[in-house]
């Protein structure tokens, strides 16, 4: 999220005061709490939220944060901008390195460039250098400003909605309020820039609304939508005289754009099918990052060699990774791009990585995939950051995202939001219970304030007082409507879900249709105990990171992988061939893996899609996930 510069547009927006606002940044030492953070730079803890909202989740050892700096003594020294100096980007040049080379910080040329806050640096761009010249000045006492004011939400009211009658973007809304739940519910108080109430805009059902995507223009919305620049001007005023930015909200004809990407009600981006681009001439060169660990394996000792295998999981997932990248170099080939591979043993060891980029030539590489530990990962992603290289964490969900670092596996966060909006949308149409036992129910604090006026049916308690991981029919009966009755299942225990899940479906009739879903798949509801048979009579839903391959349609890959190895590939060999044939093909039709992000936004294959977006001082991640019900004892993708 694009938080510094979302804040700082906010301000411009809502006051005619000029601020100066300067940033630091500071890593967590071990053990290090947030308020003691706070005290040492003289700001609050919600300072520290508001600028790096993951903080929320726990302070991780190494982490980097974007502070304030803390308020300046009565007289002090300020730097003041003279005039600026035009720099053409070069090859592997990277924003750190120019940086250095003009005695400024990243943050001064990104200020001086905002387009780099949202872009990655190209060849040849053309940019400002700021030149400074240092001042003695006194602090001057201003009256405080209220940017901002309390609103209380209405009925009907999301985000988007609330972002565009104060004219901001949904990312605008979020930044002023760090704390404010995924889903908004009537009568949330939330903050909203303080503007005259005269000047709120409404939403008019006789329209259809547009978020503007990233590098766009009014040519492409022209192409896009089919409307002139006049005519966006004539249906938002506020646009005479002044630019589009990402993610602002615009009001457009509703007939006939409905399927269009960045559309409020589809809110769908179209999914591009790189292997039938234009590819570039060049070799891509990449390397594959593995912990093979081939230092541990004996290959004089067949049993030996089995027995590792089973029992390292780390070894397992190389290897079952590595058959999938080599199925896709050869699909790659197939397609007529030449690609150079270099694969590495990592050997699990920072030393050994270490070692490997320092012995070769990494500098000149598109790519590099892995390695596999958050920690190998980071450290991989910092040491190839000044060649500006990009560094693809295969299965990691919780990187630590530098400049030049993709987390291509979604987050856990995500999983859960696809599920709770898809059915939030739905809120109106159907009845909803919530099923809960202790432990899942304090962790679903996000799922009851979507659903407030939802009955929470819980786990019984034995004579003891005890959990005992059952419910009996009636303690769901009575909360069933007919029509379509929604039943949110959260919990961990296998028996408890498999209780659950045979009381809903002996409930389920043509007269009161029970659809079961959760917002956590985990290993309870595969469990044996709970019967395929009675997810797919109450077409349980649920989100993932990857959909199922159907082996019975055919699939040209399962029938070349089975050829080869002679076994069905697992899901690890598919995100292998996936995570490589998508790195590979945006290479080849796009400069870089930077700028693939905004050609080609949604790529999806055998059983991955991936959507990165860039986070607003670091690296890019995954926003894509799979929404998928339990049909006929098949499990397929649902489509809104």
């Amino acid at each position: 999220m694009k938080k510094f510069l979302v804040v700082f547009v906010l301000l411009l927006m809502v006051t005619s005061h000029v601020f100066a606002q300067n940033y630091k940044t500071h890593k967590v030492k071990q053990d290090e709490k947030i308020e003691d953070i706070a005290k040492v730079y003289n700001i609050t803890v919600s300072d520290i939220y508001t600028l790096n909202p993951d903080a929320k989740n726990g302070l991780r050892t190494n982490m980097v944060l974007i502070l304030p700096k803390e308020a300046q003594a009565e007289s002090s020294t300020v730097r003041e901008i003279t005039g600026y100096k035009q720099h053409r980007v070069k090859r592997k040049q990277t924003l750190y390195g120019i940086a250095k080379d003009y005695k400024v910080s990243e943050d001064e040329i990104k200020k001086a460039n905002a387009f780099l806050y949202s872009e990655p640096l190209k060849k040849g761009t053309k940019i400002r250098i700021p030149i400074f010249e240092t001042k003695q000045v006194l602090k001057e006492t201003e009256t405080p400003v209220d940017l901002s004011k309390t609103y209380v939400v209405l009925p009907k009211e999301g985000k988007w909605r609330v972002a565009y009658k104060f004219g901001i973007s949904v990312e605008e809304l979020e930044a002023l309020n760090p704390d404010m739940a995924e889903v908004l519910k009537v009568g949330d108080t939330i903050n909203v820039p303080n503007i005259p109430d005269t000047k709120e805009k409404a939403i008019e059902d006789k329209y259809g609304y547009y978020e503007v995507q990233p590098k766009e223009g009014f040519y492409r919305l022209k192409v896009k939508l089919g409307l002139e620049k006049e005519e966006l001007e004539a249906l938002n005023p506020e646009l005479v005289g002044s630019d589009l930015k990402v993610g602002m909200v615009l009001r457009v004809p509703k007939k006939g754009h409905s399927g269009v990407p960045g559309m409020i009600s589809e809110n769908h981006l179209a999914i591009s099918n790189l292997s039938k681009g234009n590819f570039s001439s060049d070799i891509k060169h990449i390397a594959i990052l593995m912990p093979f660990k081939l230092n541990n394996v004996h290959p004089e000792s067949t049993e030996s060699t089995m027995n590792k295998i089973r029992t390292d999981s780390y070894l397992n997932f190389a290897l079952e990774f590595q058959s999938g990248a080599l199925m896709a170099l050869d699909s790659l080939k197939k397609l007529g791009l030449s690609v150079k591979v270099d694969v590495y043993d990592s050997e699990n060891k920072i030393s050994t990585i270490s070692d490997l980029i320092t012995k070769h030539n990494f500098k000149d590489l598109d790519a590099v995939i892995g390695p596999l530990s958050q920690t190998s990962v980071e450290y991989a992603a910092e040491k190839l950051s000044t060649y500006n290289v990009p560094v693809v964490s295969p299965i990691t969900k919780n990187v630590v995202l530098t400049n030049n670092t993709f987390q291509s596996r979604p987050s856990e966060d995500l999983l859960k939001d696809k599920v709770l909006n898809y059915f939030k949308e739905r809120d109106s149409l159907i009845n909803t219970i919530l099923i809960f036992d202790s432990k899942s129910e304090p962790q679903n604090a996000a799922l009851k304030a979507a659903f407030s006026d939802a009955p929470v049916v819980r786990s019984r308690k034995d004579k003891k007082g005890k959990e005992a991981y059952f419910i009996r029919i009636e303690d769901i009966s009575r909360h069933l409507k007919p029509g379509k009755n929604v039943v949110f299942l959260e919990t961990a225990s296998s028996g408890f879900a498999s209780n659950v899940v045979s009381n809903l479906n002996t409930l389920n009739s043509d007269k009161i249709e029970i659809v079961l879903a959760t917002t956590n798949l985990n290993s309870a509801f595969e469990n044996s105990e709970v019967s395929n048979h009675h997810l797919s009579n109450l077409h349980f839903h649920f989100a993932s990171v990857s959909k199922s391959f159907d082996d019975n349609l055919g699939n040209g890959f399962v029938k070349r992988y089975t050829s080869k190895y002679g076994a069905t590939p697992t899901k690890i060999a598919v995100r292998g061939f996936d995570v490589t044939m998508d790195v590979v093909l945006r290479l080849a039709t796009s400069e870089n893996l930077y700028t693939s992000t905004l050609d080609a936004p949604l790529t999806e294959y055998i059983e991955n899609k991936f959507e990165y977006k860039k986070t607003p001082f670091g690296g890019y991640y995954n926003d894509t996930v799979y929404l998928l019900e339990y049909n006929d004892l098949k499990i397929v993708e649902v489509k809104n």
